[in-house]
């Protein structure tokens, strides 16, 4: 039997990158009844930049909005003063207003890289979280128990170590929850970590006597140190990231992680995956692998153009051993400086003790020679060109 083209949508919607879904059963009615779904999802403007692992949630969101539902985007524009503490070990620092106007000014041409923006219904929840009153707060904290707020995991972990639990802390999956009411959500997309606060939003419209939402969990996309991808812990790519850094970015994340990425940040096929990750237990170079996905990551979010431009340079800086095209000009005053003060006056590194790093790992070059003496000065040259590490150049201009 043939299956229709809206069937095998369904299908790739119900399972790609997919952890978990509540009420299976019932979304998969929802989205063969022909009804535009709202679908929700919300985002604190935490950073600036939305990155990979972010950026997998908004790409879900499209393929619902594909077929033609409505995405109902939450910017947590009031729960962001909290801070949502679903994957902290420890309290999380709160951000100013002004903070979070500046992180948030840049999210609508960030995101309409990957979702139809005219199609997309913008809300910010300060809209409605403001107006709560003393009774309204106890009138929604009266539909659970201190119980079910600590023994959440990671609640759980920091109470057993003695860590600090802000009582704030405990607000947030209400307010998150009182999103799904605000907005009469029919699903809500999250990830893994963020299942409690979720669960929250269907018991709140349930109170509400509303009818209550389907969730969809997603899987995380480990970030470059294999934890999740966190800006608060800066193990990021950023869709905004230069070409050649989204590229070179990618070059260096460890072998095990090409499945993941292939599947939450690439276009591949469920069966494509399937056979990636076949190859790789098989005599495949994983680096051919991870040159096909870095440069499909940046086609996504640059073109196909740039791509191909960004593999090129790559495989000039560090298959031929020559300087970027691109390269950070700085001009230096005086003739003579030590090695280190160099390093750091060029910030190819964050410190002197970096710099001595480095120099001790053979992991910086001046014009192609590799520097291994500590206290060596160095004569300043125009057109001299210093890489310190993998991937950080400078040239004296």
């Amino acid at each position: 039997m043939k299956i229709n083209s809206d069937e095998k949508k369904i299908e790739e919607i119900l399972t790609k990158g997919v952890e978990e879904v509540i009420e299976k059963d019932s979304l998969i009615k929802k989205l063969k009844s022909g009804k535009k779904l709202r679908i929700k999802h919300g985002i604190d403007p935490t950073g600036p930049r939305i990155h990979l692992g972010r950026a997998l949630q908004f790409r879900k969101l499209k393929a619902f909005q594909d077929l033609g539902h409505q995405i109902v985007l939450i910017i947590g524009d009031f729960t962001a003063l909290i801070g949502d503490a679903s994957d902290k070990t420890s309290m999380r620092r709160s951000l100013s207003e002004n903070e979070i106007k500046e992180n948030m000014k840049d999210y609508k041409r960030q995101i309409g890289k990957i979702l139809d923006i005219k199609k997309t219904e913008f809300c910010y929840n300060s809209k409605w979280l403001k107006k709560l009153n003393s009774k309204d707060l106890i009138s929604l904290s009266m539909n659970f128990t201190a119980q079910q707020m600590i023994t959440r995991r990671n609640f759980k972990e920091r109470w057993a170590s003695s860590k600090p639990i802000g009582l704030h802390e405990l607000l947030y999956p209400l307010f998150q929850g009182y999103d799904s009411v605000a907005v009469s959500a029919d699903v809500e997309i999250g990830g893994t970590d963020q299942l409690f606060n979720l669960k929250v939003g269907r018991q709140l419209q349930e109170t509400s006597n509303m009818p209550v939402q389907d969730i969809m969990t997603l899987k995380m996309l480990p970030g470059l140190d294999s934890r999740k991808m966190s800006t608060s812990w800066g193990n990021i790519i950023t869709i905004m990231d230069k070409p050649q850094e989204m590229f070179g970015r990618i070059m260096s994340m460890t072998d095990n992680l090409i499945p993941d990425y292939f599947e939450l940040a690439t276009d591949a096929s469920l069966k494509e995956i399937q056979q990636i990750k076949k190859e790789l237990k098989g005599k495949a170079n994983p680096k051919d692998l991870k040159l096909w996905l870095a440069k499909e990551i940046v086609r996504i979010y640059h073109g196909e153009k740039l791509a191909s431009e960004s593999e090129k340079e790559f495989e000039r800086v560090f298959k031929n051993k020559k300087a970027p095209t691109d390269i950070d000009e700085v001009k230096i005053e005086g003739e003579r400086i030590p090695i280190i003060d160099l390093l750091v006056k060029l910030r190819l590194v964050s410190s002197k003790s970096e710099a001595k790093r480095l120099i001790v790992q053979r992991a910086v070059r001046i014009d192609n020679e590799v520097q291994a003496d500590l206290e060596k000065i160095i004569e300043i040259k125009k057109g001299m060109i210093i890489k310190a590490g993998k991937r950080r150049f400078a040239k004296i201009v």
